[in-house]
């Protein structure tokens, strides 16, 4: 089982989800984020005060698969998070020892 970690655009994940669900991916957990790299953050305006933001909100996305769908979703989510500028995100992916479904008791992939 792989752990795929994406950080994308927030416009874009009803796009990655979309492009997930064919895969037979059931679920995926998603958090609002705040990051900086590359893209050096941003200036704004508020109230006529010109101030910096360092901090750019990013989704994250996570969603456990099995490793043998783990090339097909990570092609899933660059294809449908690129938008060819920059901040268009990382993905990331970590191997899975072990996974429970609480409710049920059910373990590894019977879990996903």
């Amino acid at each position: 089982m792989k752990l795929i970690m994406a950080i994308i655009k927030p416009f874009k994940l009803d796009d990655v989800r979309e492009a997930l669900t064919p895969l037979g991916v059931q679920g995926l957990t998603v958090s609002e984020v705040k990051g900086f790299g590359r893209q050096k953050g941003q200036t704004e305006i508020y109230r006529g005060a010109e101030y910096h933001v360092s901090f750019l909100p990013k989704i994250k996305i996570e969603v456990v698969v099995p490793a043998d769908l783990a090339d097909q979703v990570i092609e899933a989510i660059s294809k449908s998070a690129h938008t060819g500028k920059i901040g268009d995100g990382k993905i990331f992916v970590i191997d899975i020892e072990r996974a429970m479904r609480i409710r049920t008791g059910e373990v590894d992939g019977e879990a996903l």
